[in-house]
């Protein structure tokens, strides 16, 4: 499309090249950030970045020598030149390297895992954008209102409508990635986001390999990509139904465990507690109902009853006259 931006001199800067630069200098900025907010050492995202970049062009030509070992063997300059890198190598090749990298550094893989992925698409839908300039990675021909002629000079045939596979992937990845900013916010969803990220992928790249006309290794309609890009969605879907399994079954299981302690504590007070007396009620006081006194009311007692009775004992104690004597 417009691939060459400027020359110096022999020096010549691509508009493709721009592009994944700009792409992996976003996920890394986006990536720190966020590290910063999650409490995390955004010094540790840059050292991964570095490692995470070599690692992942290394991962690419090798998956692409193994799936064009034919061709490679045909022609050794594809094992140097820049051109003959496959996509899935990159992300394998990443991942392998951020697992070693926390393994090192002692750090907890899921934390960065999830933080990083997320930034990857944002990587990735530039990358596609610069596909675009360069006319790689294009579309079969087509007759639709959305078709782009590319110009001479391209990759891309030159002269005919083709699907703009290349702006559709770069949207489905710009999209992805926002999906998984919204995901990644619920607490319950810790340790899939960057599985999720695989779901994702594979999906969209599978359904968009069949409007592209660069396929190679087709089989039946379905090129090697596509087969893997299944498998890696496949896989994505199953782990993250699996951890989200065992995290439901572990809280009831806490949840059980907390309610038998509960009761037990319950239990302990019960027996160590002295038994209660029995309140009077006003059954106790109005018993004698059943047996007659439903009438019967105590007698007052008179306030001078104490010295009355004082009296009276001081009378039966005085000696008897000689007439009460007779």
């Amino acid at each position: 499309m417009f691939n060459r931006l400027f020359s110096i001199g022999p020096f010549t800067v691509y508009m493709y090249g721009v592009m994944i630069a700009l792409g992996v200098l976003t996920a890394v900025l986006v990536s720190m950030y966020r590290a910063k907010r999650r409490g995390l050492v955004p010094d540790e995202v840059l050292s991964f970045a570095l490692y995470g970049i070599i690692s992942g062009v290394v991962g690419a030509k090798l998956m692409y020598c193994i799936v064009h070992l034919r061709e490679v063997i045909a022609d050794p300059t594809l094992l140097w030149n820049g051109s003959g890198m496959l996509v899935y190598g990159a992300i394998i090749g990443a991942i392998g390297t951020l697992v070693l990298y926390c393994r090192r550094k002692k750090l907890k893989f899921f934390e960065y895992f999830d933080l990083i992925m997320p930034s990857i698409l944002l990587a990735q839908g530039f990358g596609r954008i610069g596909c675009f300039f360069a006319g790689c990675c294009y579309g079969k021909e087509t007759t639709s209102c959305i078709g782009l002629v590319f110009p001479e000079g391209s990759i891309a045939p030159a002269g005919v409508p083709l699907w703009p596979t290349q702006l559709v992937s770069a949207g489905w990845h710009f999209l992805c990635a926002a999906v998984l900013f919204r995901y990644e916010k619920n607490p319950a969803h810790r340790k899939t986001v960057g599985i999720a990220y695989l779901t994702l992928f594979g999906i969209g790249r599978f359904i968009i390999d069949f409007f592209r006309g660069d396929k190679q290794n087709v089989v039946r309609g379905v090129s090697l990509s596509q087969i893997g890009s299944i498998a890696l969605a496949a896989a994505g879907a199953v782990l993250i139904a699996v951890i989200l399994h065992r995290r439901k079954r572990n809280a009831e299981t806490e949840a059980e465990d907390a309610d038998e302690e509960d009761g037990e504590e319950t239990a302990e007070e019960n027996d160590g507690s002295p038994e209660a007396e029995p309140e009077e009620t006003d059954e106790t006081v109005t018993g004698g109902e059943e047996d007659g006194f439903e009438d019967w009311e105590p007698e007052e007692v008179p306030e001078d009853s104490e010295d009355a009775e004082i009296d009276l004992k001081d009378e039966s104690a005085e000696p008897k006259s000689g007439e009460e004597l007779q």
